[in-house]
Protein backbone atom coordinates (compact mmCIF):
# COMPACT_ATOMS: atom_id res chain seq x y z
CA UNK A 1 0.00 0.00 0.00
CA UNK A 2 1.32 3.30 -0.95
CA UNK A 3 0.78 6.40 1.57
CA UNK A 4 -0.03 10.06 -0.09
CA UNK A 5 2.97 10.92 1.65
CA UNK A 6 5.06 8.64 -1.16
CA UNK A 7 2.82 9.22 -4.11
CA UNK A 8 2.85 13.13 -3.83
CA UNK A 9 7.24 12.73 -3.71
CA UNK A 10 6.90 10.42 -6.24
CA UNK A 11 5.11 12.91 -8.33
CA UNK A 12 8.15 15.37 -8.00
CA UNK A 13 10.69 13.55 -7.66
CA UNK A 14 12.88 10.78 -9.87
CA UNK A 15 14.55 8.32 -7.69
CA UNK A 16 17.38 7.04 -9.86
CA UNK A 17 18.11 3.05 -8.53
CA UNK A 18 21.50 2.94 -10.23
CA UNK A 19 23.20 5.74 -9.22
CA UNK A 20 26.91 4.69 -9.91
CA UNK A 21 25.83 4.95 -13.89
CA UNK A 22 26.22 8.74 -13.74
CA UNK A 23 29.98 8.51 -11.95
CA UNK A 24 32.89 9.92 -13.70
CA UNK A 25 35.55 6.76 -13.74
CA UNK A 26 37.98 9.63 -13.36
CA UNK A 27 37.64 13.23 -12.00
CA UNK A 28 38.24 15.75 -15.02
CA UNK A 29 40.14 18.64 -14.15
CA UNK A 30 39.56 21.87 -16.05
CA UNK A 31 43.50 23.18 -17.42
CA UNK A 32 41.76 25.54 -20.06
CA UNK A 33 43.22 28.84 -18.56
CA UNK A 34 46.75 27.15 -18.82
CA UNK A 35 47.44 27.20 -22.45
CA UNK A 36 48.72 23.95 -22.46
CA UNK A 37 49.49 22.14 -25.94
CA UNK A 38 48.78 18.82 -27.16
CA UNK A 39 50.99 17.50 -30.50
CA UNK A 40 50.09 14.87 -33.10
CA UNK A 41 52.86 12.58 -32.80
CA UNK A 42 54.66 10.98 -35.89
CA UNK A 43 56.42 8.14 -34.78
CA UNK A 44 57.82 7.74 -38.30
CA UNK A 45 59.87 10.77 -38.32
CA UNK A 46 59.63 11.17 -34.75
CA UNK A 47 58.63 14.45 -34.88
CA UNK A 48 55.48 16.49 -33.50
CA UNK A 49 52.31 18.78 -35.19
CA UNK A 50 50.36 21.09 -33.25
CA UNK A 51 46.92 19.56 -32.30
CA UNK A 52 45.70 22.45 -30.00
CA UNK A 53 45.08 23.54 -26.48
CA UNK A 54 44.02 21.09 -23.35
CA UNK A 55 41.35 21.95 -21.81
CA UNK A 56 40.03 19.54 -19.53
CA UNK A 57 42.09 16.33 -18.33
CA UNK A 58 41.51 13.35 -16.39
CA UNK A 59 43.62 10.45 -15.81
CA UNK A 60 41.43 8.84 -18.17
CA UNK A 61 40.81 11.18 -20.93
CA UNK A 62 41.42 14.53 -22.25
CA UNK A 63 39.67 17.67 -24.39
CA UNK A 64 41.29 19.28 -26.40
CA UNK A 65 40.48 23.03 -28.35
CA UNK A 66 41.70 22.35 -32.24
CA UNK A 67 41.27 24.68 -35.30
CA UNK A 68 41.68 21.40 -37.24
CA UNK A 69 38.01 20.36 -38.91
CA UNK A 70 38.82 17.10 -40.12
CA UNK A 71 38.74 15.37 -37.46
CA UNK A 72 35.96 12.72 -37.00
CA UNK A 73 34.83 10.66 -33.81
CA UNK A 74 35.45 7.20 -33.51
CA UNK A 75 38.71 8.14 -34.94
CA UNK A 76 42.08 7.03 -32.77
CA UNK A 77 45.09 9.84 -32.98
CA UNK A 78 48.63 9.62 -32.16
CA UNK A 79 49.18 12.30 -29.54
CA UNK A 80 52.14 13.79 -27.06
CA UNK A 81 51.53 15.17 -23.51
CA UNK A 82 53.79 17.25 -22.15
CA UNK A 83 52.70 18.32 -18.59
CA UNK A 84 55.47 20.61 -16.56
CA UNK A 85 55.93 18.99 -12.96
CA UNK A 86 53.77 20.67 -10.06
CA UNK A 87 54.59 20.45 -6.12
CA UNK A 88 57.77 17.93 -7.16
CA UNK A 89 55.14 15.49 -8.65
CA UNK A 90 55.87 14.42 -12.09
CA UNK A 91 53.24 13.44 -14.16
CA UNK A 92 54.05 10.42 -15.80
CA UNK A 93 56.68 7.55 -15.15
CA UNK A 94 59.49 5.79 -17.13
CA UNK A 95 59.93 2.55 -15.94
CA UNK A 96 62.26 1.42 -19.42
CA UNK A 97 65.02 1.54 -17.64
CA UNK A 98 64.66 -1.06 -15.41
CA UNK A 99 64.03 1.34 -11.82
CA UNK A 100 61.07 4.15 -12.51
CA UNK A 101 62.32 7.23 -13.63
CA UNK A 102 60.05 10.71 -13.34
CA UNK A 103 59.28 12.27 -16.79
CA UNK A 104 56.75 14.87 -18.46
CA UNK A 105 55.54 13.64 -21.70
CA UNK A 106 53.22 10.76 -22.98
CA UNK A 107 53.01 9.60 -26.16
CA UNK A 108 50.33 7.41 -26.84
CA UNK A 109 46.69 7.08 -28.50
CA UNK A 110 43.45 9.32 -28.51
CA UNK A 111 39.91 7.51 -29.19
CA UNK A 112 37.81 10.59 -30.34
CA UNK A 113 34.23 9.99 -29.24
CA UNK A 114 33.07 13.31 -29.75
CA UNK A 115 33.93 16.03 -31.81
CA UNK A 116 31.88 19.69 -31.08
CA UNK A 117 32.32 23.04 -32.78
CA UNK A 118 32.54 25.66 -30.49
CA UNK A 119 32.40 29.17 -32.76
CA UNK A 120 33.27 29.79 -36.13
CA UNK A 121 36.74 28.00 -36.29
CA UNK A 122 37.13 26.34 -33.24
CA UNK A 123 36.22 22.45 -32.51
CA UNK A 124 36.57 20.60 -28.85
CA UNK A 125 38.07 17.04 -29.65
CA UNK A 126 36.98 14.59 -26.61
CA UNK A 127 38.37 11.22 -26.23
CA UNK A 128 39.71 8.49 -24.27
CA UNK A 129 43.54 8.00 -23.36
CA UNK A 130 43.51 4.38 -24.45
CA UNK A 131 47.05 3.15 -23.92
CA UNK A 132 48.10 4.48 -21.05
CA UNK A 133 49.79 1.70 -18.44
CA UNK A 134 48.46 1.98 -14.82
CA UNK A 135 51.66 3.29 -13.91
CA UNK A 136 51.56 6.40 -15.44
CA UNK A 137 47.79 6.45 -14.97
CA UNK A 138 47.63 6.63 -11.12
CA UNK A 139 50.81 9.36 -11.40
CA UNK A 140 48.83 11.44 -13.90
CA UNK A 141 45.98 11.12 -11.07
CA UNK A 142 47.97 11.70 -8.16
CA UNK A 143 49.54 14.88 -10.62
CA UNK A 144 46.00 16.35 -11.01
CA UNK A 145 44.90 15.89 -7.50
CA UNK A 146 47.79 18.60 -6.31
CA UNK A 147 46.58 21.41 -8.75
CA UNK A 148 44.94 24.16 -7.65
CA UNK A 149 41.63 24.25 -8.46
CA UNK A 150 40.13 27.39 -10.63
CA UNK A 151 38.12 29.73 -8.40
Amino acid sequence: MTTLHEKRAAKHFKVQSDVSSEQREHRRYDLGGQTLSVNRWDANRRSTAPLGYLMDLSAGGVRVRTDQGNIKADSQIRVRLELPSYAGISPFIDTAAGHPQAKTEWIGWLAVSRVKKVDGKSFDVSGRLIDMDEMDRGMLGLYLSTQPLAA
